[in-house]
């Protein structure tokens, strides 16, 4: 696929939030709130830091080689299995829910932007070896969430009785059914055939989701070398345990995130604020809070309750059992990968900003910070539409509102615009004015209110107007409100709502070589690709 990029600043769209394009901008209200600049010099900031950290490399070595057993992996992925041996090796990392079939489009763009990146520091830091790992959060026990997808408009959402971790429920009858639903409208394409096939082969009747998507996952990335890492294994949460015991006896990250609030500037919403406990317990179909009740833990909503001693031999015995929120599971992904940087949503790196001295209480390296890459994708049909109404693109994340009456305003023969007649009548206003002051000064505020209702009636008489003249702008309105459906599905980013399907439908894997080809590492721009 031929594409052209053209790359805008975050801010430009609207559609992200101060907190994070006052990342972007280095803005100095959050510099106390991370440890690294986005750049080289940055990157070797996060690895001279990450080399005082004791990685157990020998542990994940063992943990990928466990969970690629039954998987055939290409040489790119097993040179850097073994590369991660060395101690010269680090991580670029991003982390996201088991959605499925791959969820929004952003999905695709944020392991892409790890893959890039982690490219671009291999050329620009050649000493080092650096490797783009996907950290699955198959906990997640939202599946509101992740079990929907839209495509070309339309929601396809997973019906199953199961609940708990979604990464732990059951390709049923229903999910499979739903691939045969939605292939409808993807067999006729040219690719249709390919990606439903791959689809019905990771989402197997029985298989988990966790290794669906793991196989699918897998299936799209594997020749770029991405490596997986799934967390909800007891080799992994065993390695995490002393941080689990200090957090079941202490509750230290609580107080950490505390901490951090109370300094955070007032104007940013705070993200996820903790509990006193941020672990989950994480047994068979249930996902549940713990809490503590005087000495005792007790697992919300079930009859489960250990004492101080029970607790801990759990611990020991069934590590995998204790599943960490929102607050440790950044932790749990630092102290497994030796990573330097880590890639992630607006959201993400929203709540990672609370983070630093949780990572700090337990001397976890806290990496690199860097907000994912945005695409906006512009077909060959929506680009005649843009040239059509002869938009720039930069302006297509205005309101439609605000589109269509700039459209008649530039376009129309007659005139709409009563700025020249309101500043006519001000200055009439003004020698009225004078002229009463002249009899009696009292009149000024008198005249002054006369003056605002003419004003205010020229106003309404403008946009009578404009509304009129937008009658003869219907076939622009039907083009305008196509385009803006078309990239701002439910008046939202693309990248936030369109899945992948139909999108490889159309193009196959030459659609995830064009995200990788456009995809950039440290550059933190918006980029609207152009077919």
């Amino acid at each position: 696929m031929e594409a052209n990029t053209q790359f805008i600043p975050y801010k430009q769209t609207g559609y992200f939030s101060t907190i994070v394009t006052d990342f972007i901008a280095g803005d100095k209200k959050l510099r106390p709130f991370y440890n690294y600049p986005v750049s080289l010099e940055g990157i070797k900031a996060a690895i001279e830091q990450r080399k005082l950290f004791k990685t157990d490399r020998i542990l994940l070595g063992k943990i990928l080689t466990e969970q690629y057993q039954n998987t055939v992996i290409t040489e790119k992925q097993k040179s850097y299995i073994e590369k991660l041996q060395s101690d010269n090796t680090f991580t670029i990392c991003t982390a996201h829910q088991p959605n499925i079939f791959t969820g929004p489009l952003y999905f695709i763009y944020k392991i892409l932007h790890a893959v890039k990146l982690a490219e671009e520091l291999q050329t620009a830091l050649p000493e080092n070896n650096f490797v783009p790992v996907y950290y699955m959060g198959s906990e997640d026990a939202d599946l509101d969430e992740l079990g929907h997808i839209f495509i070309n408009g339309q929601k396809y959402e997973w019906k199953t009785g199961q609940t708990g971790a979604v990464g732990r429920m059951k390709v049923d009858k229903a999910l499979i059914q739903l691939i045969e639903t939605i292939s409808g409208q993807l067999l006729v394409k040219p690719f249709g055939a390919e990606i439903i096939s791959l689809m019905k082969d990771c989402y197997q009747f029985g298989e988990m989701i966790e290794q669906a998507t793991f196989k699918l996952v897998n299936s799209l990335f594997a020749r770029y070398g991405l490596l997986i890492l799934l967390p909800d294994s007891a080799i992994v949460k065993k390695a995490f345990a002393p941080v689990i015991k200090r957090e079941l006896l202490e509750g230290f990250s609580h107080p950490a995130v505390q901490q951090t609030m109370e300094q955070f500037p007032a104007e940013y919403k705070v993200q996820a604020s903790g509990r006193a406990i941020n672990l989950f317990y994480l047994s068979g179909d249930k996902r549940e809070r713990i809490e503590k009740s005087g000495e005792d833990y007790l697992v919300i909503n079930t009859a489960w309750r250990f004492s101080k001693d029970e607790v801990l031999k759990e611990l020991d015995d069934h590590p995998e059992r204790f599943s960490p929120n929102v607050i440790l599971r950044p932790v749990l992904q630092e102290t497994i990968l030796p990573d330097v940087a880590f890639i992630g949503g607006a959201g993400e790196i929203a709540y990672w900003l609370e983070l630093k001295k949780v990572f700090k209480a337990v001397l976890v390296p806290y990496p690199m910070l860097i907000v994912r890459n945005s695409f906006m994708l512009i077909s060959k049909e929506v680009e005649i539409l843009v040239e059509k109404l002869q938009f720039n693109k930069e302006v297509l994340f205005t309101s439609k509102l605000d589109l269509i009456n700039h459209l008649v305003k530039r376009d129309s023969a007659v005139q709409l615009d009563l700025t020249k007649e309101k500043q006519q009548m001000t200055a009439l206003y003004e020698t009225i004015r004078m002229a009463a002051a002249n009899i009696d000064a009292t009149l000024q505020t008198h005249t002054g209110a006369l003056e605002t209702q003419a004003i205010k009636k020229i106003i309404a008489l403008e946009k009578k107007m404009l509304r009129a003249q937008k009658r003869k702008f219907e076939v622009q309105q039907r083009q305008l409100e196509k385009l803006k459906t078309t990239l701002f599905p439910s008046n939202n980013l693309q990248e936030r709502i369109d899945n992948l399907m139909p999108f490889y439908a159309e193009a196959g894997k030459d659609f995830i070589e064009m995200i990788y080809r456009h995809s950039t590492g440290l550059q933190q721009q918006f980029g609207i690709i152009t077919d």
